[in-house]
């Protein structure tokens, strides 16, 4: 296990002139995988950067481990970063590309080092070619491997899965599943919520420069108390069952289906405890119960359009 080292931002600003990328931020980051999401234009990128150490708040400050990441080098044996602007020499292979950044950490073993690196990624095959011959998921996971290569205890990754087909984006996912459950503490950004929800259920939602919500999105979802939840339900009677729920007070709504029965509930936990016991008032068996708006683009939309 790697001993876990925590990312600390601390009433974090940044400004450019007159414009506000990044506003009053304060958050950790532990040990795991984190999402970092938000529309693009949102302020993850400079976030990022001032993660990583390439730019200063302008107000506030970054930690890492507990010490500042600007204008601090010694950050760089504790962590790896894949930035999203792509800027690889074309003219190395991927061995050599990711060896130079073995060598450059000053690495005991390089070598070895630079192909642990590019057997994590499943690039050992490839990694006698030129960079400029990969696809763009191929350049991806060669520079997955660079900032891997001196194993770092905290890894920050900017839009990690751009160019990956569907086998690589699945692969690098279980890969960042096993490098979390390590004791590493991994953030990547991301504006496809798809990819944050299969990798990680804890987010940090950044809109318009600002920390919208953060934790685990499913109990970001239970603390929107005004805002009505949905459950899809099946049972073995569900007209009679509508009809019972509709007089309890946990329920605003019902809306019966074809073969399924859609129920509205002022409070989550109200409604999942009266359920039961209406169903064997009754004496109609729940078949399947479904929380159909507990999703991260539930959470995400209702937080951008607020």
């Amino acid at each position: 296990m790697t001993t876990p080292l925590t990312v600390d931002l601390r009433g974090v600003s940044r400004w450019y002139g007159n414009v506000v990328a990044v506003n009053d931020i304060t958050m950790s980051l532990g040990a795991g995988v984190t999402g970092l999401l938000g529309p693009n234009g949102a302020g993850k990128t400079t976030l990022l950067h001032m993660m990583a150490g390439f730019l200063a708040p302008s107000k506030g400050e970054v930690l890492l481990g507990g010490n500042p990441t600007w204008r601090n080098p010694d950050v760089y044996r504790d962590l790896g970063l894949v930035a999203e602007r792509e800027s690889v020499p074309a003219h190395l292979t991927g061995w050599e590309f990711v060896h130079a950044s073995a060598k450059l950490h000053g690495l005991a073993d390089p070598a070895g080092a630079a192909r642990r690196a590019l057997e994590l990624v499943e690039m050992t095959e490839a990694a006698g070619r030129r960079l400029g011959t990969y696809s763009k998921g191929m350049r991806q996971r060669a520079r997955v491997a660079a900032s891997l290569v001196h194993d770092p205890a905290v890894l920050l990754l900017d839009e990690p899965f751009n160019g990956m087909d569907p086998r690589q984006r699945a692969h690098m996912m279980e890969l960042l599943h096993s490098l979390g459950d390590q004791g590493r503490t991994i953030l990547f950004s991301s504006h496809i919520l798809e990819e944050v929800e299969q990798v990680s259920g804890t987010v940090q939602v950044i809109v318009n420069g600002r920390l919208a919500a953060s934790g685990d999105f499913r109990k970001i979802r239970r603390l929107m108390t005004h805002r009505p939840h949905v459950f899809v339900i099946r049972s073995t009677d569900d007209r009679r069952l509508a009809t019972a729920l509709i007089a309890s007070p946990a329920v605003t709504g019902v809306s019966l289906g074809a073969e399924e029965l859609t129920v509205h509930a002022g409070d989550y936990g109200t409604f999942t405890r009266a359920l039961p016991k209406v169903a064997l008032a009754e004496g109609i068996r729940v078949r399947q119960l479904v929380p159909s708006d507990e999703s991260l683009e539930s959470v995400f939309a209702y937080l951008v359009s607020a």
